[in-house]
């Protein structure tokens, strides 16, 4: 297959929009079953997430006054393109797309488009509960960006490439294994989940940047989301937690390991409550920070 077929093959199939949309509906359906068994509820149906889908697309789109509508339209796409072409970089087991050096920086760059669309999408529809859940995301994303950043930065040192295949064949270390810390710490807020999951605090913001949003527009949104979700745990299973591996093993380690990771962030989501912006911000830039600064020199030093 030419390099074309491959790189087309893994923007559209795996882990690209089909195999990341389906492991995504997988991991919010299973977010959702696992919340609602901790609090003792029956929780939802395995395809109630792409119900969720289907019924936004088959919804009026109705642009609201005063928004540009090649905002309105052009937002979303855009989100979804960027997580889209984010998670084909990934080097999960079986992907087919080629790598190139410096793609990690790629990476990080189309990471953060979805959130840069999310904040502009709350404050182009001009509605209150969309412009104070955009600040909220902004504020935030300065603050867990830090252990992010340092995680990954500190990886790349210890690889000595900053090529994501570089990185997934990187043995494992103390490095790694405080990089993972500093990663976990900053992937609720990331993923806007509690006790971070200030941005689109429901009982506050009604949907925070998304509010305004409906139809067509919102369901690209959501699956924005869900494709970040893919990216994220993804990134964390091939980078952090195993070193890769081949055939089968490399699967079932990428799987396990992807569950796992999701399950202790639903049961932190369920076992906290929403903390405030002040508190986060100062969470981040305290515990944030320290973990950045020992990540950074334990990858430095040797």
């Amino acid at each position: 297959m030419s390099t074309w077929g491959s790189d087309l093959l893994a923007l559209i199939v795996w882990p690209g929009l089909l195999g990341g949309t389906l492991l995504g509906w997988f991991y919010l359906w299973f977010i959702r079953k696992l919340t609602a068994r901790l609090q003792g509820r029956k929780g939802p149906y395995f395809f109630q997430p792409f119900y969720d889908f289907v019924k936004l697309l088959g919804k009026e789109t109705i642009v609201p006054a005063g928004i540009n509508p090649v905002l309105f339209y052009g937002l979303p796409i855009l989100s979804v393109g960027s997580a889209l072409f984010a998670l084909a970089l990934v080097p999960v087991p079986s992907n087919s797309m080629s790598t190139f050096p410096g793609d990690l920086i790629v990476f990080i760059y189309l990471l953060e488009v979805p959130d840069l669309c999310e904040m502009l999408a709350g404050f182009a529809t001009r509605s209150p509960y969309g412009q104070v859940g955009a600040s909220r995301e902004a504020m935030l994303s300065i603050a867990y960006n830090v252990p992010f950043l340092a995680a990954v930065i500190a990886l790349a040192v210890q690889a000595g490439s900053f090529s994501l295949s570089a990185l997934a064949t990187t043995p494992l270390g103390w490095g790694s294994l405080v990089a993972a810390l500093a990663f976990f710490l900053a992937l609720p807020a990331k993923l806007k989940l509690n006790p971070f999951s200030i941005p689109n605090a429901e009982q506050e913001l009604c949907a925070g940047a998304h509010t305004e949003f409906n139809g067509l527009p919102l369901a690209l949104l959501e699956l924005s989301h869900t494709l970040e979700l893919v990216a994220l745990i993804s990134l964390f299973a091939t980078l952090i937690v195993s070193p890769l591996l081949g055939g089968l093993s490399a699967w079932v380690a990428f799987l396990a390991l992807s569950i796992l990771l999701v399950i202790l962030v639903t049961v932190l989501n369920t076992a906290t409550a929403r903390i405030k912006l002040n508190q986060a911000f100062a969470f981040y830039w305290r515990w944030g920070a320290v973990a950045a600064v020992l990540v950074l020199i334990i990858a430095f030093i040797r």
